[in-house]
C-alpha cells in the first residue's frame, strides 16, 4: 500500500486544472507523462501533508481501486499512462474536500 504524502496541481492539455493527493512515485510518473504528453503540467503544492483520518481514508479508496504505476518497473518509465483518479461523491469526495481545507490549497 503506497502512502499519500503530498498535494499537487495537474493541468490538462485543455488548460483546465485539478488537485491530487499524491505521493513523490506518482508526481514522478505524472512528470514522464509530461514529457510523453499526457498531461500538460504538474507542480507540487504542499509536502509532506499530516496524516489524518481524511487522508488515511482517502489512500485506502486510491489503493483499493487503482493499480498504481511505479519507477522500479520499466515499463512505466518508457510507456506512461495518466489515469486521472475519480473522486467518488460521498465520503471519498468529502475527504479529498477536508484535505485539501486542511492544507490550505483549493
Amino acid at each position: 500500500m503506497e502512502q499519500l504524502d503530498l498535494i499537487e496541481e495537474i493541468t490538462r492539455n485543455d488548460g483546465s486544472r485539478y488537485y491530487e493527493i499524491s505521493n513523490i512515485d506518482q508526481n514522478g510518473i505524472a512528470e514522464l507523462a509530461v514529457d510523453h504528453g499526457e498531461i500538460k503540467k504538474v507542480r507540487i503544492l504542499q509536502l509532506n501533508i499530516p496524516r489524518t483520518t481524511a487522508l488515511v481514508e482517502y489512500e485506502k479508496y486510491i489503493n483499493d481501486t487503482y493499480d498504481l504505476q511505479t519507477l522500479t518497473n520499466e515499463d512505466d518509465w518508457k510507456n506512461p499512462k495518466w489515469v486521472e483518479w475519480d473522486k467518488p461523491k460521498g465520503k471519498i469526495l468529502d475527504a479529498y474536500h477536508m484535505i485539501l481545507k486542511a492544507n490550505r490549497i483549493g
